[in-house]
């Protein structure tokens, strides 16, 4: 099960959009990934509990969350070996280790949090909550959005990631985030 959350290696830079629902993490993801005429990671998240969802009426339990982490990094490095420039990652194995922690009474799944802490990217893009909530079967605590932006931010810090505060409307956001990629890119070069 190890190798199945572990990082392969790949040429590309890898950009991680983290933060709380609802926040603009997928949005931005896709215009990014135009942009760059590259690939984007979706959150498997989304598919997994949606299926839940439909199929169970069921929400996200602490036992989902191990699947849902091997098919993120499935979805990550199968997408990363298709581009050589960037990568956009709509999460990682490290958001999913906040939700466990914050909905699980401070408990994470020490195998997920072993790779969330081992795999690594060049950039995290932190999205604030200054974009209106969008309710669907899967979103919930609209009123706790500032407490979870704080501990998303807090985990960034605590881990010593490098990360870029987004704020404001798509416009705003996408021309930023670029600015960095740009930058990581002709580092690359």
């Amino acid at each position: 099960m190890e190798e199945k959350l572990k990082q392969q290696p790949s040429n590309c830079i890898k950009v991680v959009l983290f933060g709380p629902e609802s926040t603009g993490k997928t949005t931005l993801s896709k215009q990014l990934a135009r942009h760059y005429n590259s690939v984007w990671a979706p959150e498997y998240a989304r598919e997994y509990l949606q299926e839940k969802w439909n199929n169970e009426r069921k929400t996200c339990e602490a036992k989902d969350l191990l699947p849902i982490a091997i098919g993120q990094m499935k979805l990550e490095n199968t997408l990363a070996k298709k581009t050589d420039s960037v990568l956009i990652c709509d999460t990682d194995l490290l958001e999913t280790k906040v939700y466990s922690e914050t909905y699980y009474s401070g408990i994470c799944d020490p195998l997920l949090e072993k790779y969330a802490l081992e795999n690594t990217y060049d950039i995290y893009f932190l999205t604030y909550i200054d974009t209106p909530w969008e309710a669907d079967d899967l979103r919930d605590k609209p009123e706790e959005r500032l407490g979870m932006f704080q501990s998303f931010q807090d985990t960034l810090i605590k881990y010593d990631r490098p990360y870029v505060l987004l704020k404001g409307d798509k416009k705003t956001r996408l021309e930023m985030a670029a600015k960095h990629i740009d930058e990581l890119l002709n580092r690359k070069k």
